[in-house]
């Protein structure tokens, strides 16, 4: 089981700057893969970005080049550090957790809002 503590977000205006963290309970050899998926309004949710154990990277495209995640395995901590922000990036952003087991568990979410 995998608990997940997210923090970050919030308002910002266009160009501004955000970072989110994660942080997940559980020894670090039994996630696979951490990340983020956003849900704008009226939109379904969709992949921002992923990192596995091992270091390697998904990104959305809209983001990519913005957007940039890392990972801490030691603290079982993933962040989200969010450039040059747009208003299209408003959404409420989940933390996502895959297990080595493919167990997959999400955070409550937290909202992010770009306007001027």
């Amino acid at each position: 089981q995998v608990q997940l503590v997210e923090s970050g977000g919030g308002s910002v205006q266009p160009g501004g700057s955000l970072r989110l963290s994660c942080a997940g309970s559980g020894s670090s050899s039994s996630i696979r893969a951490m990340g983020w998926y956003r849900r704008a309004p009226g939109k379904t949710r969709e992949l921002v970005a992923l990192i596995y154990t091992y270091g390697t990277t998904t990104y959305a495209g809209p983001v990519k080049g913005r957007f940039t995640i890392s990972r801490d395995n030691g603290k079982n901590t993933v962040y989200l550090q969010m450039n040059s922000l747009k208003p299209e990036d408003t959404a409420v952003y989940s933390c996502y957790v895959l297990s080595s087991s493919r167990a997959e568990y999400w955070g409550q979410g937290t909202q992010v809002t770009v306007s001027s």
